[in-house]
């Protein structure tokens, strides 16, 4: 039997990431998402003593999953060290 699950909200992907930012990084300002009329939806992680981060998608979904594969890549590389 094949348990169905729902897809998941925006809110819930931004609080994903902002939980994954805060456990490594420790003050993160904002994440949040918003459409750029050149280049499309734009997600992006404000932090308090680092650079922000940023990543592009088609859609919110795409610019969010893309911003969360940059994260776990920096904090897999991180980890490495």
């Amino acid at each position: 039997m094949s348990k169905h699950t729902e897809p998941k909200t925006l809110d819930q992907r931004i609080d994903r990431i902002y939980r994954m930012a805060k456990s490594h990084f420790g003050e993160v300002r904002f994440v949040g998402i918003k459409r750029h009329t050149r280049i499309g939806w734009v997600a992006k992680i404000q932090f308090d003593e680092f650079e922000s981060l940023a990543a592009e998608g088609e859609n919110a979904t795409d610019a969010l999953r893309n911003l969360r594969k940059r994260l776990r890549k920096i904090i897999d590389r991180y980890n490495m060290v």
